[in-house]
């Protein structure tokens, strides 16, 4: 082999180490012209709205029957029969209770007879009253005489008068021996059963059975004193509509209402105000004694711009969303809540209609991220239908 061979071989074989040096060292040059693209970040995302938002303020409160009777015996005697039936609604006037009406009836008539008695008497009275007054004008009876019969006449109209008390309470007490409903509502358990003596100076806590009014019926429930102020203002534009339900949000409400008054002083154990509410009731869903949750709504915002809640982020400077931007990334946008409520969040600075904002996924997000985005109420719709079609199977 000549030299000059040699001499190009050696050329060749430098140039391949010096080749191979620079793509170990740097290998950026070995790709330079087959770039590997930075993959897309999935999101869910939703789209700013505007619409009318309530405003509520939330408590919670107790069911109160409009009015509660205990039903008590005015006489005393045998509790012979109770003509309703425990739980049964009732009208006014409807018979409750009836006590042995046999001892009353029998001291109206020993009044009546004596009624008629001094009745007879004193119209014997009055007739010799008469006599003795016209043989006294002939001066064949002494004024004396006179005087002594008008008397007895007068004691007789007395004893008459003394009679028709006397069958008053006698009426008063038969009539007792009927007890009836004094108000609308429902009876309760029974608290003394039929056959027993009742006694009324034995009654002094419960009676033979309650009634109490729930229809309408009342809920009594509490807010924070710093509320108040808002709701003598919703006061005065009007009724105030109440809910209540058995759940913070709005999925089982119970019954809509009526705000009547809040008390009229705060508690200042619990810096808390009492309020006051009434419901028609007519389909039996609250109850007394009934623990439930009350949302008095206040006011009401209007044209409001809102997004989901789950889009509100909290950062150094404040509350911040990501908002994707028409070339798929995304953008911080500094915003300020004014309301939240049932998932939803209303914005009073920072947002536009009509924006898409990022609900999902933003732990992988900074500014600039491109992403690949998702709506989350189709998402939601599809998988609703995905259900659906399962559980139809």
């Amino acid at each position: 082999m000549t030299r000059r061979r040699l001499g190009i071989i050696g050329l060749v074989v430098i140039a391949g180490v010096a080749g191979g040096w620079r793509v170990m060292y740097d290998p950026g040059a070995a790709h330079a012209a087959d770039p590997v693209p930075t993959p897309l970040v999935p999101v869910a995302t939703a789209t700013t709205q505007i619409q009318d938002v309530p405003v509520y303020l939330d408590g919670l409160g107790t069911v109160q029957a409009f009015n509660v009777v205990q039903i008590k015996a005015q006489v005393n005697g045998t509790l012979i029969a109770l003509p309703v039936r425990e739980g049964q609604e009732v009208h006014k006037g409807d018979i409750v209770a009836v006590i042995d009406p046999t001892p009353y009836k029998a001291a109206l008539d020993q009044a009546v007879a004596q009624r008629a008695e001094d009745t007879a008497l004193m119209q014997s009275a009055q007739l010799d009253l008469k006599r003795y007054q016209d043989l006294a004008q002939r001066e064949f009876a002494p004024v004396q005489q006179v005087d002594d019969q008008r008397a007895t006449v007068n004691k007789e109209i007395a004893a008459i008068a003394l009679d028709n008390a006397a069958i008053e309470t006698a009426q008063f007490n038969l009539n007792n021996c009927v007890i009836r409903a004094p108000i609308d509502g429902r009876v309760s358990l029974y608290q003394v059963d039929a056959g027993n003596l009742i006694e009324v100076a034995s009654q002094a806590g419960a009676g033979i059975v309650s009634i109490t009014q729930d229809k309408p019926i009342s809920v009594v429930f509490t807010l924070p004193e710093a509320e108040l102020g808002q709701v003598q203002a919703a006061l005065a534009k009007g009724p105030v509509p109440v809910k209540a339900s058995n759940s913070q949000d709005e999925s089982q409400v119970l019954a809509t209402g009526t705000l009547l008054t809040p008390n009229n002083t705060i508690d200042t154990t619990t810096g808390t105000i009492s309020l006051k509410a009434t419901f028609e009731n007519k389909d039996d869903h609250l109850w007394p004694g009934q623990f439930v949750n009350t949302r008095v709504q206040v006011n009401t915002l209007h044209n409001a711009i809102t997004v989901p809640a789950l889009a509100v982020e909290h950062g150094p400077a404040g509350l911040f969303v990501y908002v994707v931007k028409p070339d798929r990334t995304v953008d911080q946008a500094n915003i300020q809540v004014g309301y939240e409520d049932n998932g939803e969040a209303v914005v009073t600075k920072g947002l536009a209609s009509s924006q898409t904002v990022v609900v999902a996924g933003q732990s992988r997000l900074a500014p600039g991220t491109r992403v690949a985005a998702t709506d989350a109420s189709k998402a939601a719709q599809s998988a609703s239908a995905t259900t659906g079609g399962a559980s139809a199977s």
